[in-house]
Formats: C-alpha cells, sequence, structure tokens
C-alpha cells in the first residue's frame, strides 16, 4: 500500500512542476530582485485554470505524503 502512495506522490509531483513551468510568462530574473515595475493584472482563462490545478495538486501533494508518513 505504501509504495503504491509513494507512486501516486511522484506522479503528482511530477505534474505540479509542469504546472508551475506552464505559469512561469515573461518575468525576468530581475523581477526576483526587486525588478520589472509592471502593474498587478488578475488571472484570466487558462492562466487562472492552471492556477487553480497547481494548488488543487499542492493540496492532494500534501495530504498523500501526510497518509504515507501515517502507513507502516
Amino acid at each position: 500500500m505504501r509504495n503504491i502512495v509513494l507512486v501516486i506522490n511522484i506522479v503528482v509531483s511530477i505534474v505540479i512542476v509542469a504546472l508551475i513551468l506552464l505559469q512561469g510568462k515573461g518575468a525576468g530574473l530581475g523581477s526576483a530582485w526587486g525588478g520589472g515595475g509592471e502593474l498587478f493584472q488578475t488571472r484570466r482563462g487558462v492562466e487562472k485554470i492552471t492556477l487553480r490545478l497547481t494548488v488543487f495538486f499542492i493540496v492532494i501533494f500534501f495530504i498523500l505524503s501526510l497518509i504515507s508518513l501515517l502507513i507502516k
């Protein structure tokens, strides 16, 4: 049972990485240190869906990690 949970956890983590990579749109490295004075824009369409999917899969990853700790 523990192996199944670990495999599912690995698959979910790969999906999370893919979704995070899809979200990076044009933000250069300079914006990490306060550069890039763009205005805030709300997410719409596909961006909103990928954000919600990312949050969903992160929650699933967290729950699966807790379950794998509890399984002996």
